[in-house]
């Protein structure tokens, strides 16, 4: 079964002519919207038409722009058209026909360019962390208490006072003052 997609920016525009092309193929079904593909979220009836692919059903969409907007999210939209066992067929670019070994290939392609561009987007935020670290940048949420106020904790805990109590007058949690307990405890025992 063929399934088109047809889509449109604003109320204003018209769509007469992807229909047009989608029923000359032979589509059975034509999802249609008029919405913004600025958001990739932002399309119910392409969900909706992908949502309704069955095994070796085709997805055809008049022009592959009218489906998506990015790379990213165009390779992610065949993805999930491969795993249905689907293929997709866009008429205006006969290289992104996943009926034929080429527009397989494109695809493969695409994804080896798009996992390329994945690892080194990781392998730069790792370097941005580890440069920032050696500036001297902390991560991590800010301490709840100044050195001032553990330095004082520390000594009311010293001195035998409560956790519950320490951290109620300090206007924090039980826990934030029974970490600092940990270390004076480790280092009693070594």
């Amino acid at each position: 079964m063929m399934i088109g997609y047809a889509r449109v920016s604003t109320p204003s525009q018209n769509l007469d002519r992807q229909i047009a092309a989608l029923r000359a193929v032979g589509c059975d079904t034509i999802y249609r919207e008029k919405v913004s593909g600025a958001a990739v979220k932002n399309r119910p009836q392409l969900e909706r038409a992908i949502d309704a692919l069955g095994t070796s059903d085709i997805l055809v969409v008049a022009e592959w722009d009218r489906a998506t907007r990015s790379m990213m999210d165009g390779i992610a939209i065949m993805q999930r058209i491969a795993l249905r066992d689907a293929a997709i067929k866009v008429l205006d670019k006969p290289h992104l026909d996943l009926t034929t070994p080429i527009g397989r290939g494109f695809l493969a392609f695409l994804s080896a360019l798009a996992e390329d561009e994945r690892g080194r987007i990781v392998q730069r935020a790792a370097d941005g962390r580890q440069h920032a670290r050696a500036k001297g940048v902390k991560f991590g949420p800010k301490p709840k208490l100044t050195d001032h106020q553990r330095g004082k904790a520390l000594g009311r805990l010293a001195a035998g006072d409560s956790c519950r109590e320490i951290a109620r007058d300090m206007g924090v949690s039980a826990s934030t003052i029974s970490r600092l307990q940990r270390p004076i405890e480790a280092r009693a025992t070594t």
